[in-house]
């Protein structure tokens, strides 16, 4: 069997590292000229479940690696009123005995040049894919804008949220826009700008809650140990350089209808002075985290979400990631599904290969169970960002936000009620 995936993100170079190891032959496209190009991006948020379908994928050595490369795993979850004022506060430190059940924060770049290691023979640069062909032997032909071919047995889209592949594979599959946009960006860690976070949201990751349904995150990504570590420069010498430097991250959101002016087209001093202008009555030292934010880091983000898909009659030609099941961050599962979609979809074809199950009722295995739990992410991520949601609206999203503030106090202040609500919470990153 050979395999093409198109795309060399987290989830297609997951799948390219398992059917390597499993001796099926495979090969990656991407579009991008050069493996360090910016993707777009600072933190991906790497749950347990997203930690266990990526050491199912990769050797260990490059697993290590990747737990290596990650920033110091978050102690608390916390949510916060605009003034910093906590509602709700997990201490998640006892809920990750091992690497696996951690929460983990990692440099988008960087987990790509981590992904890459051992793919070099087999991940090709400059090819943007145009379309395919299924050819009279069963076989599936790609074909790219510089005019070179590949042929192999199966063909993968794994290429992102606006997928060429899709639209030929599944034309029928659109996007929606949630209405939500957001914007955000990172500044160095240094005493003073740590100084500007209470040591629960230094030591962890904060979500505000502000009137209009406006949000926030702050997070804090430490490389230190790993920068320091001997034993990291020895092992692998190459990637001392290619650790982050510490820094805070932020990021806000709220209904289109609700900003200021959208935040689409400005330049990054745009960007800053329109979040300092939504947040202009919000606690001082985040109004000074975006002050101090060098524009040039600064993105907006318009929401978009996948339209749930019913099963379609299977081929050779499949998708995973955001190529198919496109979600907001709402519920910072879409890197996790990726990797659960590459876990899968890699032990079907390895199967298949093995001759264990035909192919094709390999994928249809992999494509049910995949838009089994892909709807359900899609789903809850966008009940979390949804400008139709009655948290946007002036009179009756105060009241909202004062009942949610009121029922988050209550757990927290309750030990049961707290225990239980952390037991849950992990329950849901533990699945996925």
């Amino acid at each position: 069997m050979k395999v093409l995936i198109i795309g060399a993100g987290t989830g297609g170079l997951a799948l390219a590292h398992l059917l390597k190891g499993a001796g099926i032959s495979v090969a990656v496209y991407e579009r991008d000229r050069a493996p360090n190009a910016d993707t777009g991006g600072y933190r991906v948020g790497i749950s347990p479940a997203g930690s266990r379908a990526l050491k199912a994928c990769v050797p260990g050595e490059l697993y290590d690696l990747y737990v290596a490369t990650c920033a110091r795993s978050p102690r608390y979850f916390n949510m916060l009123t605009e003034q910093f004022g906590e509602v709700l506060s997990f201490d998640i430190a006892d809920a990750s005995p091992n690497a696996l059940d951690g929460e983990r924060n990692v440099i988008r770049k960087t987990l790509r040049r981590v992904l890459l290691r051992g793919l070099e023979a087999e991940v090709f640069f400059g090819k943007t894919f145009q379309a395919y062909t299924n050819n009279a032997d069963g076989s599936i032909t790609a074909r790219f804008q510089d005019g070179s071919l590949a042929t192999g047995d199966v063909l993968v889209g794994a290429d992102g949220t606006s997928s060429t592949l899709r639209k030929q594979r599944l034309p029928e599959a659109h996007l929606e826009d949630t209405g939500i946009v957001s914007l955000g960006g990172k500044i160095p860690m240094t005493a003073e700008t740590k100084a500007l976070l209470s040591d629960k949201m230094f030591k962890g990751m904060s979500l505000i809650m502000a009137p209009m349904g406006f949000g926030a995150i702050i997070h804090s990504l430490e490389f230190a140990d790993s920068r320091n570590d001997p034993d990291f420069s020895a092992r692998w010498p190459d990637f001392v350089e290619a650790l982050d430097e510490d820094s805070i991250g932020w990021g806000l959101w709220g209904a289109r209808q609700n900003f200021p002016q959208d935040p689409a087209g400005l330049s990054g001093e745009q960007l800053r002075e329109l979040g300092l202008e939504i947040a202009r009555d919000w606690h001082p030292h985040l109004q000074a985290i975006i002050r101090m934010t060098e524009p040039t880091t600064i993105h907006d983000v318009k929401m978009r979400t996948s339209v749930p898909l019913t099963p379609w009659t299977s081929s050779n030609v499949t998708l995973l990631g955001d190529a198919v099941h496109t979600m907001t961050p709402g519920r910072g599962a879409g890197a996790n599904t990726a990797l659960r979609d590459a876990a899968l979809l890699g032990r079907m074809l390895v199967e298949a290969n093995q001759g264990r199950k035909p192919l094709l009722e390999a994928i249809q295995a992999y494509e049910i169970e995949m838009l089994r739990y892909s709807k359900e992410a899609v789903q809850e991520s966008r009940k979390q960002m949804d400008a139709g949601d009655l948290a946007h609206r002036p009179i009756v999203g105060r009241f909202q936000l004062g009942l949610t503030r009121g029922v988050m106090r209550t757990i927290n202040a309750i030990p049961a009620l707290k225990r239980r609500a952390f037991r849950q919470m992990m329950r849901v990153r533990g699945e996925n």
